[in-house]
């Protein structure tokens, strides 16, 4: 797909505010996601990353199959601007992060799903709505599906259901999570939203493997209703997305010519949906940006 002059106005405006924050905010020390799932399970689906931490929580929402009539509703012409609020939660010690990285964070974001890096241009865009800065030690820690997450998040979001509320905390034992858009409606609809390891922000201590960004382009991933690429390892359904090789494991590391099922392509280790380093993610497929826009129809708009 080729962007529209309209939105190559819209990402170099981001950029030129990318830059502005950048050279005035000061330096910072940086030191799918679903509930009801322990670390030890999430480890003994081999989802720990090569610095210690589980990459998340392993899946209980189930991934949504919407009816023939509301799929494609989107296409070429499709365009959606999302707001976006962080909510940058610190213990006293760690975890307040300065406009900087937040403001890299946008632009990485942004990129991703233009299909700046490779692959298809999703039709969405963002826009920084805003950012606030609490101390409390107890959503700082706090895991999927605790009572410090619903606390957390019932006394910080904002927006309706198609804003995105980011949280940076500590992750937990996880790089982040998210909540499919399924959420929306139901009792716990106060939980919908992304919570990422501020060090997985840009320039953060997990260098090119899982600082340049990337947990958070892919947990937006779930937000929007995409599932992994590994979701269903070899069989026909797999992610419901038809353009994505069969993949049967994560992917770790950004190992070319990975080949884990017997059909047709390679595994998609460049997908943002994949369990690849950030430095190896560089695409949305046509059929994924397809179904985030279903998804975004359905539920969220």
């Amino acid at each position: 797909m080729t962007l529209t002059n309209h939105r190559r106005a819209r990402l170099a405006s981001l950029l030129a505010i990318t830059l502005l924050i950048l050279a005035a905010s000061p330096a910072v020390a940086l030191a799918s996601a679903e509930p009801n799932c322990t670390p030890a399970s999430a480890d003994a689906a081999g989802l720990r990353d090569s610095n210690g931490r589980l990459r998340e929580p392993l899946a209980t929402q189930a991934v949504t199959e919407l009816p023939k009539g509301q799929q494609n509703r989107g296409g070429a012409d499709f365009s959606e601007t999302v707001n976006v609020y962080f909510h940058v939660i610190s213990n006293g010690t760690e975890g307040s992060v300065s406009m900087g990285p937040l403001a890299q964070q946008m632009n990485v974001l942004g990129k991703g799903f233009a299909g700046q890096y490779g692959g298809a241009d999703t039709g969405f865009d963002f826009t920084l709505a805003g950012v606030d800065y609490t101390t409390n030690a107890d959503w700082f820690a706090a895991g999927p599906g605790s009572k410090a997450e619903a606390e957390m998040k019932q006394a910080l979001k904002v927006g309706g259901p198609g804003d995105m509320n980011v949280y940076t905390t500590s992750g937990n034992a996880y790089l982040g999570w998210a909540y499919y858009p399924s959420i929306v409606g139901s009792s716990q609809e106060y939980l919908d939203g992304v919570v990422i390891d501020y060090r997985s922000l840009p320039g953060g201590p997990y260098g090119d493997a899982y600082s340049l960004g990337g947990t958070l382009t892919h947990e937006a991933g779930h937000w929007f209703g995409l599932a992994h690429t590994f979701d269903g390892g070899c069989g026909n359904k797999g992610d419901l997305v038809a353009d994505t090789p069969a993949e049967r494991t994560p992917t770790r590391g950004c190992p070319e010519g990975k080949d884990t099922c017997s059909k047709p392509g390679l595994d998609p280790i460049h997908n943002y949906m994949d369990y690849s380093y950030d430095s190896c993610y560089t695409q949305f497929t046509p059929g994924q940006a397809s179904r985030a826009q279903d998804q975004f129809l359905a539920f969220r708009s």
